[in-house]
């Protein structure tokens, strides 16, 4: 099994690579594969509601977006990172997300997702809900931890003095793991949710 990484932040080695990392090692101890991908530093634009990836099968801004497809078709789970900027996710990586998944139009369904939000004090629990915003539009199951998925620093390398933080992560990888592994026992054993033709209704006619 294999679960992809995001790195949100502009930072590689910053605040919210520690807490990714301390999910890596539990991931390891599990005997699951990841890989970690470096967004937040990237010149990703937003979407422009074109409608050509329905004609193309991928984004028509040939980027990082483009180049993850194929990594977040094959993984089992995802998790997104991010620092948090007023009160919200790293405007690079909602703009990622936004292409990547509208994109990809491959089934999501029960690719479990996971999001960590990382601050100096506040805002956490907004980038949480944001975030997890992505995977519930697609099907796609929420791992949870003890607590919001979330630690503490500003300066890089204090999200290693946040015990609390550092032990949320390491429950969250190890409920995710679970998570993932029960579903693909029961993917096995009774295959995925029958899926009706998707109702489209609008407000205004």
């Amino acid at each position: 099994m294999k679960v992809l990484m995001i790195n949100g932040s502009p930072k590689k080695n910053g605040n919210t690579s520690i807490a990714l990392q301390e999910m890596e090692r539990i991931f390891a101890e599990e005997g699951i594969e990841t890989e970690i991908l470096h967004v937040g530093n990237k010149p990703v634009r937003g979407c422009i509601a074109c409608g050509q990836c329905f004609e193309k099968g991928r984004c028509v801004f040939d980027d990082i977006v483009n180049q993850t497809a194929e990594k977040f078709e094959e993984c089992d789970g995802l998790v997104v990172g991010s620092p948090v900027y007023y009160a919200s996710a790293n405007a690079t990586l909602v703009a990622f997300l936004t292409r990547l998944f509208y994109s990809t139009h491959f089934d999501k369904t029960m690719k479990v997702g996971a999001a960590v939000a990382v601050a100096r004090r506040g805002g956490l629990s907004s980038t949480f809900d944001e975030l997890n915003k992505f995977f519930t539009i697609s099907g796609m199951p929420v791992a949870s931890g003890q607590y919001w998925n979330s630690i503490h620093g500003r300066e890089p390398g204090e999200a290693a003095e946040d015990a609390e933080g550092l032990q949320s992560m390491r429950t969250l990888a190890r409920n995710m793991a679970f998570l993932m592994k029960s579903i693909k026992l029961g993917k096995e054993t009774y295959g995925l949710p029958e899926k009706e033709d998707p109702i489209r209704t609008n407000f205004v006619r």
